[in-house]
């Protein structure tokens, strides 16, 4: 086809030609620049081909160039020129349109790096100004305003903090318990504890002060200023996907719980140590221990034994060299937590997990006497600079056997006295005081004084326990003719538990085999006054004197109280409970309790005025609550 154009227009088609080569030459020397364009014509041997004046050799010069071919030697025929011209045009275009594209991109890259650098710019100006300024600002300067305003108003400081012990002498009625805690804790190998006891009688403060007293007796393995770190047990909580945990400690992963802004940056978590590394060398108290979480509970167990905590995440990388080496250092080797746990709690010993109890010494503080309340009253006006009417101190410890409960009771009578006397700040703290805050407190007698009369048929003082605190139960009996000779029935509280008339059955058994007479000869009645509950073996004693006492119209000294199981045999067995059982006895003013010979050991080294009886069979019990003359005629009738 090029060659028929030329054939018909031989000049216009040659000028076109020339006019195509002029064009490329000036866009090759505008690509690669004159000098460069010389070099290369030299290089390939074209040189001479492009001032010839044949315009064949000037496209061959042209093919040389852009091909970069310094062996192609033979000039295209004049009719081929066109398609020799188009491949040339070809290969400037494509270089061109590279040309055009890496201009506009590195027009693009210099906007960008032209934005990031005034990015740039603009952070480390705003460091400049924070670090000259501070985090602060004008609305972060008035909240700033407004909380410190909020510390300048205050109340008096609470009644509880002012009157708490300071030393562990001021902590009345557990001087063998606090001797117990120290020996434990003073020790050079000191052991993990768990502080028994009721609520209010110096549990808490025991603890916050024995760390120091142990430090100050020089045998310990603690170390001036070892920590304490206390917490609740109450208030602990955990997730179990280990988000987070303020006990044991937790990883703060980056992506969705916020780790450190440069770690979450880098996708590296952050372990974040919790209260018993705080804790290490030191003591670690949880008040109200019983409440915590059971499987939290068997957490620390792990602690207490591996005395580290370890932390696992799955975005750690362990040879990620962007690791911090604490961090590294954390989930290689844990975090240090050797420290001694105390706990506390109100709960029975079978209430805490049994592999805890295990690892840990065990302490019970005891409850206290009306005697030490009384002491606990007069320190506490001592420490508020108050007189008080000697009446109340006797009457605060009628309505509690709580150091914290005769504390509050007294604040709040020193509270009415002022309400009363408004001018004079001196003034002493009444009967009348303490009157009005128990009727608006409706509060009622803990305990109720027992009447000593001589003696009563059909009526005996059981002892029950309940918690920390023992009490006595009323107990009482009556007999009457059959209905039926021969078919007379036994009815019990059947609120009082099936223990309980199990009890009754094995009295009337032991009852039968020692005087030889059968209860079906009587309808018999047996109450537990006030429906207590009394579930369990050890009012079996007192029910078997009970019906004794019913039968043979015998009178039962009411000064006494009787706890202990009885088997079929007129064994008198061992029961729990019976530290508490006495103290509950001493606190209804009773004269003596009795009580299973095996139960020896439970008996407090103080019983005051309260006379502990030991029996081993229903025979001396007997001998102890009926006349000797009784018991002769008794013997002789089952000769």
């Amino acid at each position: 086809m090029a060659k028929a154009m030329l054939s018909s227009a031989p000049n216009s088609a040659l000028s076109d030609m020339e006019r195509q080569v002029n064009v490329m030459y000036s866009l090759l020397s505008e690509i690669l620049g004159p000098d460069k364009l010389v070099l290369r014509a030299g290089k390939v041997g074209a040189l001479e081909l492009i001032q010839s004046a044949s315009i064949e050799e000037r496209v061959l010069a042209l093919q040389k160039i852009v091909f970069e071919n310094a062996s192609l030697d033979q000039a295209p025929a004049l009719g081929d020129i066109p398609d020799a011209l188009a491949e040339v045009q070809d290969i400037i275009a494509d270089v061109l349109a590279r040309r055009k594209a890496q201009e506009r991109l590195e027009t693009e890259v210099s906007l960008r790096l032209q934005e990031k650098q005034e990015e740039y710019l603009r952070e480390v100006k705003t460091q400049i100004l924070k670090e000259n300024q501070g985090a602060e600002n004008a609305q972060t300067l008035r909240k700033y305003a407004f909380y410190e305003k909020l510390e300048t108003a205050s109340l008096a400081g609470s009644t509880f903090e002012l009157l708490r012990p300071k030393q562990l002498n001021e902590i009345v009625g557990q001087a063998e318990p606090l001797k117990s805690l120290l020996s434990k804790l003073a020790s050079p190998h000191p052991q993990h504890i768990l502080i028994y006891g009721p609520p209010g009688v110096g549990k808490t403060t025991a603890a916050r002060i024995a760390l120091a007293e142990a430090i100050r007796l020089g045998k310990s393995q603690f170390r001036q200023g070892a920590p304490f770190v206390e917490v609740n047990g109450t208030t602990l909580r955990w997730d179990p996907r280990e988000i987070t945990n303020p006990l044991l400690g937790s990883v703060h992963d980056p992506i969705y719980q916020g780790a450190r802004r440069d770690l979450a940056d880098s996708a590296i978590p952050e372990p974040k140590p919790g209260l018993v590394t705080d804790a290490h060398g030191g003591v670690l108290f949880i008040d109200e221990i019983g409440e915590m979480d059971p499987f939290l509970q068997n957490k620390l167990l792990k602690v207490l034994e591996d005395k580290r905590v370890y932390f696992d995440s799955p975005y750690y990388d362990p040879e990620d060299s962007q690791v911090p080496k604490y961090i590294k250092k954390l989930f290689d080797e844990g975090a240090p937590a050797d420290f001694v746990l105390i706990g506390a709690t109100t709960r029975h010993p079978n209430e805490i997990n049994p592999a805890l109890r295990s690892r840990c010494a065990e302490i019970f503080f005891e409850p206290l006497i009306p005697e030490q309340i009384e002491e606990i009253v007069w320190g506490a006006a001592k420490r508020l600079n108050v007189a008080v009417d000697p009446e109340v101190a006797a009457t605060i410890t009628q309505y509690t056997v709580e150091g914290r409960k005769a504390v509050g009771l007294l604040a709040d009578a020193y509270c009415m006295a002022l309400f009363r006397s408004p001018d004079d700040l001196s003034q002493m703290i009444e009967s009348q005081d303490l009157d009005q805050v128990i009727r608006v407190s409706r509060l009622h007698p803990f305990f109720d004084r027992r009447e000593l009369a001589q003696g009563m048929v059909g009526r005996i003082q059981g002892l029950g326990v309940s918690g920390f605190l023992g009490s006595v139960i009323e107990l009482e009996a009556v007999v009457f003719p059959p209905v039926e000779a021969g078919k007379g029935q036994i009815r019990f509280n059947d609120t009082a538990g099936s223990m309980a008339k199990d009890s009754v059955f094995n009295a009337a058994a032991v009852f039968r085999h020692l005087t030889q007479k059968s209860l079906t000869d009587y309808d018999v009645h047996v109450n537990a006054v006030g429906g207590g509950q009394i579930d369990g073996p050890s009012a079996g004693v007192a029910l078997f004197l009970l019906l004794y006492s019913s039968v043979f119209g015998l009178e039962i000294p009411q000064d006494l109280a009787v706890t202990g199981e009885i088997s079929i045999h007129g064994r008198v067995k061992p029961v729990g409970g019976v530290y508490e059982k006495i103290f509950g006895a001493r606190q209804a003013g009773l004269k003596r309790v009795l009580i299973p010979v095996d139960n020896k050991r439970d008996v407090p080294e103080d019983t005051g005025e309260l006379e502990v009886i030991l029996v081993e069979t229903v025979e001396q019990a007997l001998s102890v609550v009926f006349s000797k003359q009784h018991m002769n005629e008794l013997q002789s009738s089952t000769a």
